[in-house]
Formats: C-alpha cells, structure tokens, sequence
C-alpha cells in the first residue's frame, strides 16, 4: 500500500485526561515496528470498561490515551518478522494476548498471558506508536480502537474470514466473548441447572445466551433497569427479578425463589456489593459465583463461613478465551448463526459521537454502540 513505512494521519478520540468527555483530534500513526501490525479500524463497540477507566477509575497515570478495546478492521501493512498477516487481512485486535510460547500460554488453566497490555507497565508510551500536539498518546489496552488507525502487536491480534462483517463481529473483541464464555468456560454451567445473572448490559446478556447454550434449565436475569426484562428473555431468561420491586436484599429473594440458593451466578454489573449479593444468592453447598464486571480500585469481601461450606468464587477474563485461537471459532458460530450477536446491538453511530455513545450506555438506553470509522 502507499501507506506503507510511513506516518499516517487520522483521526481519533483522545481522553487528555480523567473526567473529561473525548475530542476528537488528528493524530500520528507510526508504522509498525518488529512484530506489530498496523491496521485500519472499520468498525467499533462501546464498553462500560472505556468509560470505567475515563469517568471511575481514580488513577491517572493513563492518560492521555485513545480508548476502545472492540473494533475490527483490516490490516494496512505489517512490521519486521510478522508472517501470520498481510494487508488486507480482516482482524480483530485483541485486549488479551495469546504469544502461545510462555507458561501462562501453555497451560490448560488459564487463558492469561505474560504479553498481557496492563495498566503497570512502566512502558506505556515508549510502547505507543500514537502522537497528537507534540504528545505521545498511550494506547489503551494495546488497541486503541477510537482511532481510524491503530497498531497492535501481532500477538493481540486474530485473523478472521473475508465474509465476516466488521460492523458487527467487532463486539466479540470484547462484550459478548467475556459474557459468554464466562457461563461455559469460567463458571462451567451445567445442563439442568438454574442460574442468576446480575447485570443486563452487553456482557449481561451475553451470559444469559452462555447460560441457556450449556443447558441451565432455569436463567434468573437480575436488574434494575426494568426494561431489561424483554431483552433477557430474548437471550434466554426464564426470570427477570427488578431488586428495586423488594424490600429484603436480593439474594434473600433468589434463595426463596429456588429452595436455597441458585447453583451458579454471574456478577456482569462491576460493583462490588453486587458482588457480594451473588455469591450470596448461590447454594451454600455447592454453589459458583462468577466476577465478570471490572472493578480495579474497590475491595470486595464476604464472611469466611459463606465459602467454607462448599460454595466457590471466582473470576473470569475474557470469559476464559484463548484469544488468538478463539474469536476466529466464535466468528465461525456467529456466522453459522449459532451465537447472537447482531441482536446486541442497538445504535450505530460515527466516531464523532463517541460521548452520546457512553450517554446512551449510562443512563441504560443502549445495550452495544458500534461506532463506524
């Protein structure tokens, strides 16, 4: 391509710092350097994580940055030593590395990596190929999908097939895979068993469709939004409980609703008392509660007694994926309409609109925004 071995020029939403609704600016896209890929961003979701870490995460040290960690694209040229890609492939860039040679990689037990991008790292802008006003911008996450452009490592990202349309597997970046995979990989649900989901975003619903695939004969969809109610049974609910319609707590009702207690529950909301409520809505015996929802900068706790008699609490990343290997098989199910994923999707709109995206997502009116480039 023209493009190749230079600066490109594009445009993207920098977060200059905390608390403060995105611009957008031209930036500068490097080329790609030993084992990177650069890639053009077609399409985008809008996670509640890019806005945790704008609006709720007290640390600062992050910015400025270009945030999104959902997007598909293709990829406009590649840097020394990358042999798996080649412009024009379609991709998916990915918050979770597979590098497929450390021991994180080479054990069945996790789905971790020591490539992971993390907000640690000492070397967040020697590793950014983002520059704006004479500023190195961080890329978030590694991916920085809320730019026409971005760089990625070749380790972070998954080669998928030409008739896959971007606008709509760009959400299995994110949203749906760690839903999904979170109720069959992480909390393993079993067939007949009854379940409890809190949290009916994307990643909410997404479990609720994870839950009924492994076979749970009863899905209880837990929110305080009651217009969720619809939405849940559409993915697989066979309840939706509102807390707000109660007086006792939460998980005092879903112990009465099932005879002592579900026998997994998924926590997809990112609060800590909500946290709490699902371990606690689960069997004592042998109950397995899930964390999903990202929460970096509060504690959560429970009495020792609410685990020592069986129940299991636990959390799950990217609902247990294998990245690389994975979303090319979770692309292959949606296309062969064994996954939902068009259904997520509410609202599409420009880059430009990025700010009404996290409006529609906060105050409960959007399940998925796709932002196109």
């Amino acid at each position: 391509m023209a493009t190749t071995g230079k600066v490109i020029k594009c445009k993207a939403a920098v977060a200059w710092e905390p608390k403060k609704l995105l611009t957008i600016e031209e930036i500068e896209v490097a080329p790609p350097q030993a084992h990177e890929v650069r890639l053009k961003v077609v399409a985008t979701g809008v996670c509640h994580s890019d806005y945790y870490v704008l609006y709720e995460d007290i640390r600062d040290y992050a910015f400025p940055c270009v945030l999104g960690h959902e997007g598909a694209g293709i990829v406009e040229s590649v840097g020394p030593g990358v042999t798996r890609f080649k412009p024009g492939d379609k991709v998916i860039p990915l918050f979770a590395s597979q590098c497929g040679e450390c021991l994180l990689c080479l054990s069945d037990k996790t789905n971790q990596c020591v490539k992971n991008w993390t907000l640690a790292d000492k070397d967040m802008k020697s590793k950014s190929r983002f520059t704006c006003k004479g500023k190195v911008i961080i890329q978030f996450m590694g991916t920085s999908t809320f730019s026409e452009y971005t760089v990625v490592s070749e380790v972070a990202l998954a080669k998928i097939p030409d008739s896959a349309p971007l606008e709509k597997v760009c959400l299995l970046g994110c949203g749906i895979s760690t839903g999904y995979g979170a109720a069959i990989n992480s909390a393993k649900v079993q067939p007949g068993s009854t379940c409890a989901v809190f949290g009916l975003g994307a990643v909410g619903l997404a479990a609720v469709m994870g839950c009924q695939a492994a076979g749970a004969s009863r899905i209880i969809a837990v929110d305080i939004n009651k217009d969720k109610s619809s939405k849940a049974k559409e993915f697989g609910a066979t309840d939706f409980v509102n807390p707000k319609d109660y007086k006792k707590p939460i998980q005092e009702v879903l112990m009465e609703m099932t005879d002592g207690g579900v026998d997994f529950s998924l926590e997809c909301a990112g609060n800590v008392d909500v946290m709490r409520s699902a371990l606690e809505s689960t069997r004592r015996a042998w109950g397995v509660s899930v964390i999903v929802g990202w929460v970096a900068v509060k504690d959560v706790s429970t009495k020792p007694v609410d685990l020592i008699c069986g129940r299991t609490w636990k959390g799950s990343s990217f609902g247990g994926w294998k990245s690389v290997q994975s979303v090319p098989k979770l692309v292959s199910d949606y296309m062969d309409k064994k996954i939902k994923v068009d259904e997520f999707i509410t609202h599409t709109l420009p880059l430009e609109k990025v700010n009404e995206a996290f409006d529609l997502m906060i105050t409960g009116k959007s399940i998925r925004t796709v932002l196109k480039m």
